[in-house]
């Protein structure tokens, strides 16, 4: 097995190198938007510690990361009046992970929202950084 790149991005907004929009965090998980959201809320869940996928965190860290995405899934869920969430998990390049460090990917959905075609998708296109920053203290707000 590779060994964890201590250089990816992630471990870089660990270490504060590099800036998030944080929505959450605690001893074990760090919760934060997406710089290219899929839609308003969405949230990067990742442990703490070094791990690069599910094959390699460790149980705790596992389960705390879980816990987190729960709770900000419930807090999307309020704060945007969705009817539904995606909860994403990749591993490694070939399962859609770049770079590799283990996270959970939340998307919240709702009835009617701007930018989204026919079926509620949404593109890969920036969305303005007041929207984005909007999003996210709405996320915040919710998770108490």
């Amino acid at each position: 097995m590779t060994a964890y790149d201590d250089q990816n991005v992630f471990a870089k907004i660990l270490r504060g190198e590099i800036p998030c929009f944080e929505v959450f965090r605690d001893d074990r998980s760090l919760a934060f938007l997406d710089i290219m959201p899929r839609a308003p809320g969405h949230t990067l869940v990742i442990p703490r510690a070094p791990a690069r996928g599910i094959l390699d965190i460790a149980e705790d860290d596992l389960a705390a990361v879980a816990r987190t995405a729960k709770r900000i899934a419930l807090a999307a869920m309020k704060a945007f009046d969705a009817e539904g969430i995606i909860l994403q998990r990749a591993r490694q390049r070939a399962g859609g992970a770049s770079p590799a460090h283990a996270r959970h990917a939340r998307q919240g959905r709702r009835r009617t929202v701007a930018g989204a075609d026919a079926q509620g998708r949404y593109g890969r296109a920036r969305r303005s950084r007041q929207a984005h920053d909007r999003g996210a203290w709405q996320l915040i707000a919710a998770t108490d």
